[in-house]
């Protein structure tokens, strides 16, 4: 029987999500990999219960995440019936509907059909009665934003889920939502947006600002690059690295030597730092506190506690920034 570990609150620190009264976990947890039908399952309950034990509380996913689509779902199902579904009321569970699920035009995008279908799918495979927060996955340029926003308010006042959040969604695109929202009172608190030292388009469109000054918050999805901001490549790329192996996210003809040479300089402030790569990249994101979660993915309960451990040293002094800064540049 699993009992989870009492000091699990020690170990990690919780940020308010935007305006709002919930706290997510600094470092989150996705199931965007390795959850799926071809993984080993002992696997992924030894990942949930080591991420639970070291005060990981959220846990994200959405209704597509497999292998096979919707595989991501029903193993964290298993595993909340196994053991972390003793602990429902300290979890915090996401999913999201946007992308391709099913056949024909009603599987896919923004509609209200799509959306509510999906979710009730999500709540099945689960075992659930609602989750904590439930994205629109990405913007769809046909169906009326208004359609969508009110999907989402409509599935909060069913009682299926307790916040909104949106994916994808650039500056302009989360004002034109977020103001649907307020007329609403629809419960908006995230955007889920990929951020990384090697990404850092939040920046660049203005997102980050925006939402740091308007009660949004983001958590950031790909913060290690797919892997590229990891000790792994600081003398190139292995022959068994993701990019060799799966070039569907990050292609080795996009890897060029001059960002190579900029993950190994980084390496050497991490060094200096007495981190790892990966915990300093995951530190960067969270320096100057305008970042909700950082949505990890693991592959073995090992690398999550290697991601945890950042949270002993996530500032950086000026130097460390102006460097950085000139390597990002």
């Amino acid at each position: 029987m699993y009992i989870a570990d009492e000091s699990r609150y020690e170990k990690m620190q919780y940020n308010r999500c935007g305006a709002s009264g919930l706290k997510l976990p600094a470092v989150s947890l996705g199931l965007w990999r390795n959850f799926g039908s071809n993984g080993n399952f002992d696997n992924m309950l030894d990942m949930c219960q080591t991420a639970f034990d070291n005060g990981i509380t959220h846990f994200d996913l959405a209704n597509n995440y497999g292998p096979v689509y919707g595989a991501a779902e029903e193993n964290f199902g298993r595993i909340l019936k196994k053991s972390l579904g003793a602990y429902r009321d300290e979890l915090v569970i996401s999913t999201k509907a946007g992308y391709d699920m099913w056949p024909g035009p009603y599987g896919d995008w923004g509609s209200k059909k799509y959306l509510v279908a999906s979710l009730d799918q999500s709540l099945g495979r689960m075992g659930l009665d609602y989750v904590d927060i439930f994205y629109h996955h990405r913007p769809d340029p046909e169906t009326p934003l208004e359609e969508t926003a009110r999907a989402l308010d409509g599935i909060v006042r069913s009682g299926k889920a307790l916040y909104v959040g949106i994916s994808n969604y650039d500056k302009e695109q989360t004002i034109a939502i977020a103001k649907l929202f307020r007329e609403m009172g629809t419960p908006f608190i995230i955007n889920q947006r990929s951020y990384s030292m090697l990404n850092r388009s939040i920046e660049a469109d203005g997102l980050k600002d925006y939402a740091a000054k308007n009660g949004i918050g983001i958590i950031t999805f790909c913060p290690l690059a797919q892997g590229l901001l990891t000790d792994r490549y600081l003398n190139g790329i292995p022959a068994d690295s993701r990019v060799r192996t799966d070039g569907r996210f990050l292609k080795e003809s996009s890897i060029r030597e001059e960002t190579l040479d900029r993950v190994r300089a980084l390496g050497e402030i991490a060094r200096e730092r007495g981190q790892s790569l990966a915990q300093m990249a995951l530190a960067w994101i969270l320096r100057d506190g305008d970042i909700t979660s950082v949505l990890i993915g693991a592959s073995r309960p090992s690398q999550i506690l290697d991601n945890v451990g950042m949270l002993g040293n996530v500032e950086f002094d000026r130097e460390e920034r102006e460097r950085i800064d000139r390597i990002l540049e």
